[in-house]
C-alpha cells in the first residue's frame, strides 16, 4: 500500500488553505488576556509559586536550624573533650608530683639509713 496520494495542484492548494483557516480559527478561539479564565489561571499559578517559595524557605530554615544544632553539639563535645583533657592533665601532674614526693621521701630514708650505718661504724 502506497501512502503517497497523487493529488493535483488544486487539491493541495485547498488543503493548505484549510490548514491556514484552522490555525487562524484556533488563534481566534484563544481567550482574551483580561478574560476571567486567563486571570484565574494566572492567580492559580501565582498561588502555586507562592506555596513553592514557602516550602523552599521552610526547607532552608530547617537546614539552617540543623546546622546551628550540629554546631552547638560539636562545640559542646569539644568543650567536654577539653574538660576531660584538662582533668587528665591535672591527674597526670598530681601523679607526677606524688611520684616525685615519694622519690624524695625514699631518698631521705635511704640517706638516713646510710647516715645511721655510718654512725654505727664510727
Amino acid at each position: 500500500m502506497s501512502v503517497y496520494k497523487n493529488d493535483n495542484f488544486n487539491e493541495r492548494l485547498t488543503m493548505a488553505a484549510n490548514a491556514r483557516n484552522a490555525a487562524l480559527a484556533k488563534f481566534r478561539a484563544r481567550p482574551e488576556p483580561d478574560s476571567a479564565a486567563v486571570l484565574a489561571r494566572q492567580e492559580a499559578r501565582k498561588a502555586i509559586s507562592a506555596a513553592r517559595d514557602a516550602r523552599i524557605a521552610e526547607r532552608k530554615a530547617a537546614r539552617e536550624a540543623e546546622a546551628v544544632r550540629q554546631a552547638a553539639e560539636q562545640a559542646a563535645l569539644a568543650a567536654e573533650m577539653e574538660a576531660r583533657a584538662v582533668e587528665q592533665a591535672a591527674r597526670e601532674a598530681e601523679e607526677t608530683a606524688r611520684a616525685a614526693a615519694l622519690a624524695v621521701a625514699q631518698k631521705a630514708a635511704r640517706d638516713a639509713r646510710y647516715a645511721a650505718r655510718q654512725a654505727r661504724r664510727r
